[in-house]
């Protein structure tokens, strides 16, 4: 992967045309800004090199199918597995609904267990419920640390050979703990379970390497990437998405199609029923240009300083609670005492200061933290000490107001 030196402070600002002088953007978890070059690469994607996928004789087509899996290959390299692993999907909650269905709907059995934690996002919750009541399973949670990582010494005491799929965050969407993914994937495998990895906040921040860490299935979005929306990859073992039945029924995902029987494409087709997000792909491609020539050490770096400094500032506030680990990625989650989340996001919104406020889809996570709502900051390539200091200007005038 493309690096530089991690001494060096960013300068992104500039590539980012939705972010205008003055306003502190502070909600990159939710979904990032995009880089002009991404916006470009999708503006030519309508405008100048659309056509299908797949299907085309014709020589524009043709373009953009090698296009299309031009990008394949480009995420298969960027996560470090392989072209045919990689599944083009709608988004991260597509792809743990993908593997929830076709992998657990069809393996699990009553008796058996699923293992998630409690700082999942709902997308990594729901579908394991819907499998758990449609098959008859259970489901256990590995409880957190004092300072919210998922706690892998109980998960290891709770583990047990029933356990058949272990569904984990890399990187929690709350509070920016960093999973020991390895050693997860190390536990799991132990009992002989299977390991699947939330990587929507771990993708933009932090380098992932599937084949080092040695899961099974890996998912992100490619929004949360400086890429679009209603993109994002399923990378799982070729021989798990070869035993998978399709998720959806369609075209492109045929082998051959009769009356009497229908039979189906290998892996990744299988799985890409329709018509794709053809330009989704290429802006996500784009995406991965961008973060590659910026270096990811270089990103994690920056958002783990502006993350220190962020903490540093709010702890001298007595009104102000943190959560989290000191050295999350690029996210800080904080309350305010006596003030609603929303009302504190509403007042940094009137000092141009964008944040997110509520249960952020984590809402064990809340009610384990004793809060129903926090507010909570995070950074991307594009922030800087400015914004720190205004998220901090804005948080005492908070506490200004309600005293």
């Amino acid at each position: 992967m493309a690096t530089r030196p991690t001494d060096r402070p960013l300068d992104a600002l500039a590539d980012f045309p939705a972010i205008p002088a003055g306003w502190a953007y502070l909600d990159t978890a939710a979904t990032s800004q995009k880089p002009q070059s991404v916006v470009d690469a999708i503006t030519r994607g309508y405008g100048e090199t659309y056509a299908t996928v797949h299907r085309g004789v014709y020589q524009r087509s043709a373009d953009m199918t090698l296009a299309y899996e031009a990008a394949r290959r480009r995420v298969a390299d960027f996560i470090g597995g392989q072209a045919e692993e990689c599944v083009f999907v709608r988004g991260a909650t597509e792809a743990i609904n993908l593997v929830a269905h076709c992998w657990a709907g069809e393996q699990l059995k009553p008796g058996d267990r699923i293992m998630l934690s409690m700082l999942e996002h709902h997308s990594n919750i729901v579908p394991w419920q819907m499998v758990a009541e449609r098959t008859g399973v259970a489901i256990d949670v590995v409880p957190l640390t004092d300072d919210q990582r998922i706690d892998l010494d109980a998960m290891a005491a709770m583990l047990t050979p029933a356990h058949k799929i272990v569904a984990l965050a890399h990187v929690s969407n709350v509070v920016g703990s960093v999973l020991d993914a390895t050693r997860a994937t190390e536990l799991a495998h132990g009992v002989g379970a299977k390991i699947l990895l939330d990587g929507c906040q771990a993708v933009p921040r932090i380098a992932v390497d599937v084949a080092a860490i040695g899961c099974d299935f890996y998912v992100f979005s490619g929004h949360k990437l400086y890429g679009p929306t209603g993109i994002g990859v399923l990378w799982g073992r070729a021989h798990l998405l070869d035993a998978m039945p399709p998720y959806q029924g369609g075209g492109s995902m045929i082998d051959k199609v009769t009356f009497a029987k229908t039979t189906y494409a290998p892996p990744p087709g299988r799985f890409e029923a329709g018509t794709p997000h053809i330009v989704g792909v290429i802006g996500l491609h784009a995406a991965i240009d961008y973060v590659e020539n910026v270096g990811l050490a270089a990103i994690h770096a920056h958002e783990t300083a502006l993350v220190r400094d962020t903490r540093s500032a709010l702890a001298g506030l007595n009104s102000v609670r943190l959560f989290g680990p000191e050295d999350s990625a690029g996210i800080v989650s904080f309350a305010v005492e006596g003030v609603h989340p929303h009302d504190v996001a509403t007042i940094l919104d009137e000092e141009r200061v964008a944040i997110r406020a509520g249960h952020h889809c984590a809402q064990p996570l809340m009610a384990a933290l004793g809060v129903e709502a926090t507010a909570r900051a995070s950074f991307g390539v594009y922030n800087g000490p400015d914004d720190v200091a205004a998220l901090v200007r804005g948080i005492e005038r908070v506490t200004r107001i309600f005293g």
